[in-house]
């Protein structure tokens, strides 16, 4: 049965949501958090500590949930209980009194994401046919970049503590939404014991080389996006165009970025999606990777604030492509309809794992630009595009995908 726009917007609601959380809170509310509470010459140290600190404790919590998911026979009780943890860890991190209790709001942050979004993950592999998977991964990337549009408003008008709030309260209402379309039960629970069910995905070439290749092309993205703030702050300095000067703070700045990437993307999605179900998923992986790795030098090359917008919208449009695409990617590739949860669970630490990575190069990145102003960025920015290079092109031995 092929279904409309509004029940492909409503299943990928919590997506929206989530989406704006995080922009917000990697983005903006985090860095800026840090900075308040941290020494100058130790904030990028402690953003990345705590960066690397929260990824490992979320790094288990995907496939743990989706594995329990998948046990249980249920989606709907994690969704529901994880996006009230998340709204509680929100209002926490907003009024945190030192690095420390944000540290806390922070890792609750991650459980309670993990929590929603491990068994969430598995509902377009549940529900949507193959044909229309791409078509599925299209508007589930159209609702994650209007997320991030959302956010750059609400980053560039609001002040933090509102922000958190609005997350909190976006975060309830997205859960509201998809919530419905979740099945009371699935039609088989699984029953692998534990580590049989977590080991099982890693024998299988094809979920390696998929798991491989979010990985690198997330570990790009982190190491971009996680300093862009600091890279604004110590390097462009000056947030003008046209003549004009938008504003003078960073936080500000980086967010108005931010919105211009999404709205690129926004405008990709959907497009890119319908292409993938016609023409293959590979193609599109390829123009993307190519596409995203091509502007890093170009961010180095031209630091100043007006070309970096018009970059900004380039890059969206490339990472646009890959987000509409690389959902339906794994969906096509997962062997087990038991083990949905479990599977696209440990695909998403795929995520996690370059966020440790990324948080861990925050000392080194403090070393190089002691050594020589603007060091620690160029080496950041050009490993940033390499790996996006590399991520892309791996998809090419994929067997069950084309």
């Amino acid at each position: 049965m092929r279904r409309g726009p509004g029940w492909f917007l409503r299943l990928s609601a919590y997506w929206f949501a989530t989406s704006f959380k995080w922009f917000l809170v990697l983005l903006v509310l985090l860095p800026a958090k840090v900075a308040e509470l941290s020494p100058p010459e130790e904030k990028a140290s402690r953003l990345g500590f705590l960066f690397a600190l929260g990824a490992v404790m979320a790094i288990l919590g995907p496939p743990v949930m989706g594995y329990l998911s998948d046990r249980l026979g249920k989606r709907r009780p994690f969704l529901l209980w994880g996006s009230l943890l998340t709204a509680l860890a929100l209002l926490l991190l907003a009024h945190a009194p030192s690095y420390g209790v944000l540290l806390l709001a922070y890792l609750l942050l991650q459980v309670a994401d993990d929590l929603a979004t491990g068994p969430y993950s598995a509902l377009i592999p549940d529900l949507v046919a193959k044909g229309e998977r791409g078509l599925a991964s299209g508007y589930m990337g159209v609702l994650q970049v209007f997320g991030q549009v959302l956010g750059g408003a609400v980053g560039f008008l609001l002040p933090l503590a509102p922000q958190a709030y609005l997350a909190a309260l976006v975060n309830l209402l997205g859960a509201s939404l998809s919530l419905p379309l979740v099945p009371e039960t699935l039609p088989r629970s699984s029953q692998r014991p534990f580590l049989q069910a977590m080991a099982a995905p890693w024998q299988d070439r094809d979920f390696l080389l998929v798991y491989l290749t979010r990985f690198l092309v997330m570990l790009g993205f982190y190491l971009a996006q996680t300093y862009l703030q600091y890279y604004l702050a110590d390097v462009v300095r000056t947030f003008q165009a046209l003549g004009r000067t938008l504003t003078q703070e960073p936080f500000q700045a980086v967010a108005l970025l931010g919105l211009l990437i999404s709205l690129g993307a926004g405008l990709a999605s959907v497009p890119a999606g319908r292409a993938s179900d016609r023409l293959g998923r590979k193609r599109l992986i390829y123009l993307s990777g190519a596409g995203l790795g091509a502007m890093m030098p170009f961010i180095l090359l031209v630091p100043r604030y007006d070309l970096l917008l018009i970059l900004s919208l380039l890059f969206g449009l490339f990472y646009g492509i890959y987000l509409a695409v690389d959902w339906a990617l794994v969906a096509d590739v997962l062997k087990d309809p038991e083990a949905h949860a479990t599977d696209m669970g440990l695909w998403q630490t795929s995520i996690v794992v370059p966020q440790v990575l990324a948080g861990a190069f925050g000392r080194p990145l403090d070393l190089l630009n002691a050594r020589e102003e603007g060091l620690g960025y160029l080496v950041l920015f050009l490993l940033a595009g390499g790996f996006f290079l590399l991520g892309a092109f791996l998809v090419a031995p994929i067997r069950r995908a084309h």
